[in-house]
Order: structure tokens, then sequence, then C-alpha cells
């Protein structure tokens, strides 16, 4: 529980995407190896070694890589600086936009039970909504080319976080800040990452099954992949033992922001909480073929080039519904990042679901907030990729 003065400062430095773009650091902590003596093993440690060493760097890092069940841990610096005690393969952590992955996989199986159609609009499914989003299709919505603006953006909405960012929203009602606005552009002419996407998505699945979203989670994709310490709170609170993040802006002490915020305020678009563990089993079946049938798979998987998740993944990244194919030097991955207050995250699988990795730092890192750091994320997170992607 942070301080009554870094709580201050948190809520001071919310910017304008408040939600996705506080301004948040790194700090030099000891680092810890769990991967293994190979080659590999070691020029991977040295890597996360180094990316924690930076002064502006997370205070620690967890890289988890399987491979036909086989799983090698890597981490490096602190999951909590109170203890010293390292990041663990079972700590809950706030995956941020990789919910958005979450939501697809909820629509893209009502898809394949009939319940939804990707040619469904908001004006059939979410009549209530401003008539001049009704065109917009589901499957705009899941590649972000529909134009809608983002709620998290809204002035209003940035007011309220800044003045309690534990404020508990209905999420349901999160779209009404921008519901005066027009759309962006014509749908499916543009691409622009929004928050509003997902929420909308969320509640057209409420719509055609009348059943809360926290349950088709739970139905749909908690149960059939095995995740057991997966949830979307609704508050700010996390499960215990869970991987500390941190706002961490030298000179300044270290703040611990992991309940700093409300999920609420990001619900189908970002306030999952999972583990290291669970989100690999989750991407692989979303990611590989064992989750979707093949005829809506084949949907999912038509990417749009040059459009990036947020903040963008390793190599060139591409754009499907609600996942992205990240080219890297050494192979295809399928996958989704994301990076909230105290968290940066990537999940990411081979095609055939088989392999996957996920990479978690414990400090936000985007385009906006540290770029020259996200480019060494990206170049860390790329030798991850290929240290996955080579035959042992």
């Amino acid at each position: 529980m942070p301080t009554r003065a870094p709580v201050r400062r948190f809520r001071a430095g919310l910017s304008v995407a408040a939600l996705a773009a506080a301004a948040l650091g790194g700090l030099l902590p000891p680092a810890q190896a769990v991967g293994g003596g190979s080659d590999t093993d070691q020029r991977l440690q040295r890597q996360l070694d180094r990316l924690v060493a930076q002064d502006d760097g997370p205070p620690g890092a967890i890289a988890v890589l399987t491979r036909d069940g086989r799983t090698r841990v890597y981490t490096a610096g602190v999951g909590d600086l109170a203890t010293g005690r390292p990041p663990q393969l079972d700590d809950h952590m706030r995956i941020a936009s990789i919910a958005k992955a979450f939501s697809g996989a909820v629509a893209l199986r009502l898809v394949d039970r009939g319940l939804l159609s990707l040619d469904d609009t908001i004006g059939t499914r979410l009549p209530d909504q401003p008539a001049a989003w009704h065109a917009v299709t589901l499957r705009q919505l899941l590649q972000h080319t529909s134009g809608l603006p983002d709620f998290s953006g809204s002035p209003e909405f940035q007011r309220i976080v800044q003045a309690d960012p534990r404020h508990v929203f209905d999420s349901r009602r999160l779209l009404d800040f921008v519901a005066d606005e027009p759309l962006l552009f014509r749908p499916g002419t543009l691409y622009e990452y929004s928050n509003s996407d997902n929420v909308a998505v969320a509640l057209m699945a409420e719509a055609v099954t009348g059943r809360r979203y926290e349950e088709l989670l739970r139905e749909l994709v908690y149960r059939p992949l095995g995740l057991r310490r997966t949830s979307l709170p609704s508050g700010h609170l996390l499960p215990h033992p869970f991987l500390h993040g941190y706002d961490v802006t030298p000179p300044d002490a270290p703040e611990d922001v992991s309940e700093a915020i409300s999920a609420s305020g990001a619900w189908a678009s970002g306030g999952i909480v999972s583990t290291p563990r669970d989100l690999g089993a989750f991407i692989r079946g979303y990611g590989g073929p064992a989750l979707l049938s093949e005829e809506t798979r084949e949907e999912q998987l038509s990417f749009r080039p040059g459009d990036s998740s947020e903040p963008a993944g390793p190599g060139t990244n591409a754009a499907g519904l609600a996942i992205f194919q990240y080219t890297t030097r050494c192979g295809v991955l399928y996958g989704h990042t994301g990076n909230t207050p105290g968290y940066t995250q990537l999940a990411a699988t081979t095609p055939d679901g088989r392999r996957s990795l996920t990479f978690s730092v414990n400090t936000q890192i985007g385009k906006s907030l540290k770029p020259a750091l996200l480019a060494r994320l990206r170049t860390v997170q790329e030798d991850v990729a290929c240290a996955l992607l080579k035959d042992r």
C-alpha cells in the first residue's frame, strides 16, 4: 500500500491517457537467475539483468518460456522492493491490454456458437448507443478499425481518475464519457487503437447472452483453458501473492502503484488480473488452434500489416481480431501486449499453440513514456522469442 505522499505524486502525475500513460520508470535492483546454465540461458539472463540495471529500467522482470509442456523461467530484479522477493511464476499481476485478447476470445467463441456474427453492428446489438456509431461492426471493434473515440481520453474521465484513482466506475457506462462525440473516421478505413472498442465488444456479448461479461469469461475462457488464478475485479485490490508494480521517477523514491487504481475504469479493455503461468496457458489456447473453430480462426488471423498493439510487440507487427502477429527475425508469433500503471506485458505463442512466452516487467513502458527503454525492451523480447523458436 503506497504512503500518502506517493499517492499524491501518482495522482498528480496522471497524464492525458489516464489508465494507459502514467509516467513510470525503473531503478537498479539485484538480479536473480532461474533459467539454467546453457549458453542460451546465460545470454537471456544477461539481457534481463541489463534491462533492470538501466537507470530508468523496471525493478524486476520475469520471462516464461513453455515448449511442449516444459517451462523455463528467467527472472531479474525484484517483484517486491519491501522484501526483495523475486518475481514468481504464480504472482498475480495486472495484464493491462492483454485483457483485450480475452474479450476477443469471448466474442469469437460466441461467433462459433452462432450467437454473434462478425458483421453484427452496434446498432443491431446495442441500439441505445449513439446513432452515429450504429454502423460499426464487431469485426471492426476487434481490429480497432471502428473509429470509436477512446473513453479513457475523455476530460471528464481523466478528471475523475486524477481526483480519485481508486474510484469505482460503472464499467458498463464507460462509453457514456464519449457518447456525444462523433466517430474519428469512417469505420473500416483506418486503424486506431481504442479502449472503447473492447468495452463495446463485452457489451455486445452481454446483450446476446443475457449474462454478465465476468460470467462469460469464466465459462468460455477460464474453464476450458484451466485458468485458476485469473479474474476481472472491479476494485483496486490484487490477490496475494502479487508482483508489485512501481512508478520509479528518479530522484524520487520508488512508489508502489500496484493497488493505486481501480480496475473498473478499464474493465474489458484492461482490467484482468492473471499470473505468468495462466497467461501462457491463455495465449497458447487463444493464439493456437485449441479454442476456436477453423473457420473463425481464419477470420481472427486476417492481419492488417503495420498496425501494432500498444506498446508495439517484438519485430514487425500486424493486427488481427484482438490478436497481433509479431514477425521476428526467427519466426512468427501471435499474441498481445499491454501496459498500465506499474506493469508492461507481452504474451505470445507459436501458431500451433505448442510454444509460448510471457514477458512481464513491473513498471509501465510505452512509446510516449520512455521510448528508448521501449526500444531496449523490444530488443530483449525478440531475443526471448528467438530462444522460444529455436530448436533444442
